[in-house]
Formats: C-alpha cells, sequence, structure tokens
C-alpha cells in the first residue's frame, strides 16, 4: 500500500509563500524588468515604423505604381480565390524598413555610442599600491629567499 501524506493548512501556506519568494526575485531581476522595459519599446517602436510604411512609404509607391488602390490593389485570381499579394509585398517593405532601422540603431548607433564612452574612460594605471600586510609580507618572502 502506498502511503498518502496530508498536508497541514500550515505546510500549505508555507509551500506558497515560498513559491511567491522564488517568483518575487525571479521578476525583480534587473534583466527580467530590462527586457519588459525591451518589449515594451520595441513595441512601441513597431507601430511608429508600421505608421511609417503603411502611411508614408507605401502611399508614395502607390503614387507610382498604377492601380486604382496602388499597391494594395494588387490582387491574383485563381478560379474563385483572390490572392491579394499587393498587401503581402506592403509587409516586406514593412519588414525591411524595420531591420534597416534596427541596424542603423543597434550596429551604429550604440556602437559608436561604446566607443566614446570608451574612449572617455582613462587608462587603467597600473597595480594599486601594496597594503602595509603586502609590503610586510613582501619584506618576509624576501628575507626567507635570501638565506
Amino acid at each position: 500500500m502506498t502511503e498518502t501524506r496530508k498536508r497541514t493548512p500550515t505546510a500549505a501556506v508555507q509551500s506558497v509563500s515560498s513559491l511567491l519568494q522564488e517568483f518575487k526575485k525571479f521578476a525583480l531581476k534587473g534583466n527580467v524588468i530590462d527586457l519588459a522595459v525591451g518589449v515594451i519599446i520595441g513595441g512601441a517602436f513597431g507601430k511608429i515604423v508600421g505608421s511609417l510604411v503603411a502611411d508614408i512609404i507605401m502611399p508614395l509607391i502607390g503614387l507610382i505604381l498604377p492601380g486604382d488602390k496602388g499597391y494594395e490593389g494588387w490582387k491574383l485570381v485563381v478560379g474563385e480565390k483572390v490572392i491579394p499579394y499587393g498587401k503581402f509585398l506592403g509587409e516586406i517593405v514593412n519588414f525591411i524598413v524595420v531591420a534597416f532601422a534596427l541596424y542603423i540603431f543597434i550596429v551604429k548607433f550604440l556602437g559608436w555610442a561604446m566607443r566614446t564612452k570608451q574612449e572617455e574612460q582613462p587608462a587603467p594605471a597600473g597595480p594599486p599600491p601594496l597594503t602595509a600586510d603586502q609590503q610586510l609580507l613582501t619584506e618576509i618572502r624576501d628575507l626567507l629567499q635570501k638565506r
């Protein structure tokens, strides 16, 4: 027979409390909070770039390209099915603009900022001076080596 263990209410409360403490440690780590901020800013950035593509770039392309709705009106009809490939092309342009903007920001801007920060930091001046204990130990070592 298998023995079933009954949990007391106190043990259950301690278990839940322990779980909540572990979650609190995890959730309030700096990396998790930084990640959350990055996701929120990334979402806002995506909306800005999406608006740039949808409201500025693609209408300009629509002026140049033929069609009653510009690129949005481009459709391929196969039998009774309609494939709106113009919208797909708009999403490709959206992706390219987002990728380019991220490249400029991450590679160029952050690279420049990191190089500037490294140039501003003074070079290390060498090892720190010895403490009194370290000087005493060095003298003892030197005396023992002379023997």
